[in-house]
């Protein structure tokens, strides 16, 4: 079996611009785009081109092509006929990473903003985009200038293999026939005007340079690929809620090294946020395994956790957090709680098993409770105040098997909901 961790991790080019230097070009590919979606915005709906044109002192077409480009970057959100601004537009003019993201959102979508003429098969599309990495990644590793013989001599080959891989699928009666081959020079040509379109080459006579954008998007694109190598589960590209649902079926290990990779395929301060806003969520289960993902972030996540701490919902998980992250030994990390952050923390674990577990694990939670007696647990559950108090006691009560405990826990329960003493 592979081992994947011994695959390298490919180093940014060198001479490649700071961040700030990446998110200035990207920001000025991306002007017009981030006027008209700031313009739309503001008139929560789309556009009109001759309006806008004449407002922003540009022609119908840049505001067509720039509507297009806001759309695709990410910068607004259309909720049926409503535009509202994205979250990469309300954080444009602060956080350089919410601009090369956006920007990259455009390099994905080259293919869209110069769009192949109609009379093209699609199927011919289909493969000159799929080539086009290939392409890239020459340009990348010449450093310069490549002239267009040369681009055009991989790309063929690139195509051929592609169209020897499909043939490797049994031909019958119900398949349909492959497209005839289409030339190749036009479509390199229109994926090359597609790529300088977004920002990511220059073209000069008979020739193609990657702009310092485009040289870092492949080299993102290349790293990408090795952490996704390291991923286990494959949840790599998936937002954090859906990658820790991802994780919830995991083991440790599988689970820290599925963590380590989908963290490492994103700048450190948009994690952690997107992390702890999974964890101030209703799921108790995703809120326990944002903290374990964060644990893995380590010093960077300390004092964005530190000011987590103030939130009641997520102080006992941010107590425990900091404890073993000052050296704290994590069985014994749950000293540093109270005893009402323990019954907290108890109450929310109990709801993630009530959701997500088996009645038995509920049962058996009970253990784990800081209280000494039943009675005990029950009073201090009941004043601790949890959102989720009735429904855990309830879910308790059907599944214990004594019946006299199962009915005083469904008394306590009745009791919260009630305001019963």
């Amino acid at each position: 079996m592979t081992n994947r961790r011994t695959r390298p991790t490919p180093r940014p080019p060198e001479g490649t611009p700071a961040p700030a230097e990446l998110a200035r070009q990207a920001r000025q590919v991306l002007a017009d785009a981030v006027r008209i979606a700031r313009w739309a915005a503001d008139a929560f709906a789309a556009p009109d081109p001759e309006e806008t044109a004449r407002t922003l002192q540009l022609t119908p077409a840049q505001v067509r092509a720039g509507w297009d480009r806001a759309r695709l970057a990410g910068l607004v959100e259309l909720h049926d006929s409503t535009v509202r601004p994205g979250w990469r537009l309300r954080a444009w003019d602060r956080d350089d990473s919410a601009v090369l993201r956006g920007w990259v959102a455009l390099f994905d979508a080259w293919s869209i903003v110069h769009p192949a003429d109609r009379d093209v098969a699609p199927a011919a599309v289909a493969e000159v985009v799929e080539a086009v990495p290939q392409v890239l990644s020459l340009l990348q590793l010449s450093a310069g200038p490549v002239t267009f013989p040369a681009l055009l001599d991989l790309l063929e080959q690139r195509v051929a293999e592609l169209r020897e891989e499909r043939c490797e699928v049994a031909y019958g009666p119900e398949t349909e026939a492959p497209a005839p081959p289409a030339p190749l020079p036009p479509l390199l040509g229109w994926a090359l005007r597609g790529l300088a379109a977004v920002g990511a080459l220059t073209l000069g006579e008979n020739q193609a340079t990657l702009t310092p954008l485009g040289n870092w998007a492949v080299w993102v694109k290349l790293e990408q690929i090795c952490v996704a190598a390291q991923s286990p589960a494959g949840n790599i590209e998936q937002p954090a809620e859906d990658m820790l649902h991802g994780c919830a079926g995991l083991t440790p290990g599988p689970a820290r090294a599925e963590y380590r990779a989908w963290l490492a395929a994103r700048p450190v301060g948009s994690a952690v946020a997107e992390l702890l806003s999974v964890a101030r969520g209703d799921d108790a289960l995703l809120r326990g395994l944002a903290f374990e993902a964060l644990r893995v972030v380590g010093a960077p996540a300390e004092p964005v956790v530190r000011a987590a701490a103030g939130e009641r919902t997520l102080r006992p998980y941010a107590v425990l957090w900091l404890a073993e992250y000052e050296g704290a030994d994590p069985e014994d990390a749950a000293e540093a709680l109270t005893r009402e952050e323990a019954t907290w923390l108890w109450v929310d674990t109990a709801a993630a098993v009530s959701d997500h577990g088996e009645s038995p694990l509920l049962v058996s939670h009970l253990e784990s409770a800081v209280q000494g007696t039943i009675p005990a647990l029950l009073d201090e559950v009941r004043a601790v105040g949890h959102p989720r108090t009735v429904q855990v006691l309830v879910a308790l009560a059907a599944a214990h098997p004594d019946p006299a405990l199962a009915k005083a826990v469904r008394r306590a329960a009745f009791q919260v909901h009630t305001g019963g003493a």
